[in-house]
């Protein structure tokens, strides 16, 4: 299993006049860290108007300056959302090829559809729109990187004839990831021949492996994959910190992963309350955040503490001993990445630096062993 870092990019208040500059080249200081600790690469989201939990609204930028500031580090869209008007696929495919030729050939592409209201619905989205749209998208973003001139006519997109310019240096193209958080999604990206971002916030890695189990054999089942070649690895995510002592650890750790936790089941449990507004027969593709709107109806969100995400080991927090046993859960899920959240809300960079540097000098090493 290699190791990732992830980033939300979140800004929490009370603002300053500086606080999204410092979020920033904090991400951009610690992806140059994590390069030096040997971490495969480094993911971030594509959110909108989510005040807090993420500002990351325009990554490829970002990604712009990682490329130029690193030489080895992977870099992952976490992912570029494909429905209709977040991003055009022309775009899509524009954007990921110039980063790829910019960064020698480092790009991994993930997709996904996007779920909480607030992105949806500032857009103009319908969210039973949004996993035909995303499908369209992918299809549309490979043929723009594989066909010297590209042409489709579809039912959110057409375009005639033209040469998407330019093309990737990675042949036929980047490595195509989806994300999904439902079981059915996890059997889908198998089937579709991509790669799986699971992205399920405090799910212990008893429950990963069977959403990633649902993945392989979809991969069995996979006849015609979405892109031009199969992307058969799995990732998993969850929130990690490591420090010289357990209780530094817990310390650091407690107020921001229960926070993350809590808000992200709240921004997600959005989007069913939102179809029985608009009074929509829900096409069931968000029947999994159901279980995220009975826990914040309930207020059982609110139960999500260190200790109990801990007792899950829906977490990864602790000296570099805990930190090394807790990973190797997630080992056993089948996983072949970990996406390591190492910044919810408000850990403080210099603690993030402090786990970056933990976990390339005792953490990865123990993984890389056990591969050899």
């Amino acid at each position: 299993m290699k190791f990732a870092l992830f980033y939300e990019i979140p800004v929490a208040r009370p603002w300053g006049e500086h606080s999204e500059h410092e979020a920033f080249k904090n991400t951009l200081a610690q992806t140059v860290a994590g390069e030096a600790a040997g971490f495969d690469s480094v993911w971030t989201v594509e959110h909108h108007f989510l005040e807090e939990y993420s500002h990351c609204s325009n990554p490829e930028v970002l990604y712009g300056a990682i490329a130029a500031s690193t030489e080895r580090i992977k870099i992952g869209y976490g992912v570029r959302l494909g429905p209709k008007p977040y991003n055009h696929p022309v775009r899509s495919a524009e954007s990921a090829a110039v980063l790829d030729l910019l960064s020698d050939g480092r790009v991994e592409f993930g997709t996904g559809r996007s779920s909480t209201r607030i992105e949806m619905e500032g857009f103009g989205v319908h969210p039973n729109e949004t996993r035909g749209m995303w499908r369209e998208a992918v299809e549309h973003i490979v043929t723009c990187w594989t066909e010297e001139y590209a042409q489709f006519e579809g039912e959110h997109w057409s375009m005639p004839r033209r040469r998407v310019q330019p093309k990737p240096l990675q042949k036929p193209h980047p490595p195509i990831w989806g994300a999904t958080g439902s079981p059915d999604g996890h059997r889908m990206m198998g089937q579709l021949g991509l790669g799986l971002l699971s992205f399920s916030v405090g799910t212990p890695p008893a429950e990963l492996k069977e959403r990633i189990d649902l993945y392989r054999a979809g991969q069995v089942a996979c006849e015609k994959p979405v892109g031009a070649v199969v992307n058969n690895r799995a990732a998993c995510f969850t929130m990690v910190n490591c420090a010289p002592s357990q209780q530094e650890s817990y310390d650091v750790s407690r107020e921001s992963f229960a926070w993350y936790a809590k808000t992200s089941a709240e921004l997600v449990s959005s989007v069913p309350l939102w179809l029985e507004e608009l009074k929509a027969e829900a096409d069931g593709t968000y029947d999994y955040l159901e279980q995220a709107r009975e826990a914040v109806e309930k207020r059982l969100h609110e139960l999500a503490s260190l200790d109990a995400l801990l007792a899950m080991n829906a977490v990864i927090a602790g000296d570099p001993d805990e930190v090394i046993e807790r990973c190797k859960a997630y080992e056993a899920t089948g996983a072949d990445l970990l996406l390591c959240l190492v910044n919810p809300y408000k850990i403080p960079h210099e603690k993030v630096m402090q786990t970056i540097e933990l976990m390339g000098k005792y953490v990865i090493p123990e993984f890389e062993r056990g591969d050899a």
